[in-house]
């Protein structure tokens, strides 16, 4: 099939809006429900927060990635209803359930600060910082400069853990993973527990996002493929479980999402930056492999460079009762999907 391209304002998304990049969308892009309000700098990475007692006032968080960015809020209609303190270039942000400080549960957003090498965890949803100012991450590393990261919550323990990645790092051992502890005096601290995980050495390792069902850590080697590992340390396995996606993708291969149709089938999206797609693979394998992953469908979206994107399953009222997929786009905002546009594109491409 040949593919289109057109040169487009769309939805707001002009030549000057994206900076020095003309947007490109292709015509047969799916078209967002929801674009949110621009942010100030530079859109990056999304991450949903599932209110707990009422799904249809859940939250998208976002970070805003320049020397005085920070995370902001939106609701489900794309509007910003808070903000972080400034934080120093954050890069990636993830959402976990419950950790425990000072004997309560409390949600946490936790988003790498990149220009001061530290973690940063703020309690939902209120984006309170309640981390005394950051922990550091990579320390004594020559190369530090966290961006990407992923939360693992434990399902025998309820602990919670930090995958962190970084602009450069070694071949071995790239990923740094930290439990997230309670510092006292309502503060939350991080230790080290485990370096692990291979690098091609051709760009960066940005994108990572965990599948706590499966106990797994899904990565982009960017431009090399997508590698999986065991996700919980105690484990003590950091053999390298799968490769795959190495020649599906234009460039860079970006933001990844998990998308859960029960406790161990759905979707992995992974973004194709450069072609403004996302590329779909089963989240439980095929022909009996969970680690063998063949490409089911190219998804085309209206997001222009896509560096991240998270998705839910949940029905959070609304158009979105069968979840929602959010991914960044260039011209500071996020687009949100409802999920059924997607699987209707996943389900014809299987014909």
């Amino acid at each position: 099939m040949k593919t289109t391209y057109i040169a487009i304002a769309f939805l707001g998304l002009t030549a000057a809006s994206c900076g020095s990049k003309l947007a490109a969308v292709r015509k047969d892009a799916l078209k967002p429900a929801v674009v949110t309000q621009p942010l100030p700098h530079d859109t990056d990475d999304p991450a949903i927060w599932i209110n707990p007692t009422d799904a249809t006032k859940s939250i998208i968080i976002g970070t805003d990635k320049d020397t005085d960015g920070g995370l902001y809020a939106f609701d489900l209609n794309g509007k910003i209803i808070g903000k972080s303190e400034v934080l120093m270039r954050p890069n990636n942000v993830d959402i976990a359930y419950g950790l425990v400080i000072d004997g309560k549960k409390t949600d946490v957003a936790v988003t790498t600060e990149r220009e001061n090498n530290k973690i940063r965890i703020f309690s939902l949803p209120d984006l309170k910082p309640i981390d005394n100012g950051g922990i550091p991450v990579f320390e004594g590393e020559l190369m530090r400069d966290p961006m990407g990261i992923a939360l693992y919550t434990r399902p025998s323990d309820q602990k919670i853990f930090a995958v962190v990645g970084r602009k450069e790092g070694p071949v071995n051992g790239y990923l740094w993973q930290y439990e997230l502890t309670d510092a006292g005096n309502g503060k939350a601290g991080a230790t080290v527990v485990r370096k692990f995980g291979n690098y091609s050495g051709k760009k960066e390792i940005e994108a990572i996002a965990v599948d706590n069902e499966l106990g797994t850590i899904l990565y982009c080697d960017e431009q090399f493929g997508i590698r999986k590992y065991v996700a919980d340390p105690a484990a003590k396995n950091d053999n390298e479980l799968a490769l795959f996606g190495q020649k599906d993708f234009k460039a860079d291969n970006e933001g990844i999402a998990i998308y859960k149709k029960s406790a161990t089938e759905g979707y992995i999206l992974v973004s194709n930056q450069q072609a403004n797609t996302f590329m779909v693979y089963p989240r439980e394998g095929a022909n009996g492999n969970p680690n063998e992953y063949p490409l089911l469908a190219e998804i085309p979206t209206s997001t222009i460079e896509c560096d991240g994107a998270d998705v839910t399953n949940v029905n959070l009222g609304g158009q979105f009762q069968n979840g929602l997929f959010v991914a960044m786009s260039n011209g500071m905002t996020f687009h949100y999907y409802n999920w059924d546009s997607i699987q209707q594109l996943i389900d014809a491409a299987k014909k």
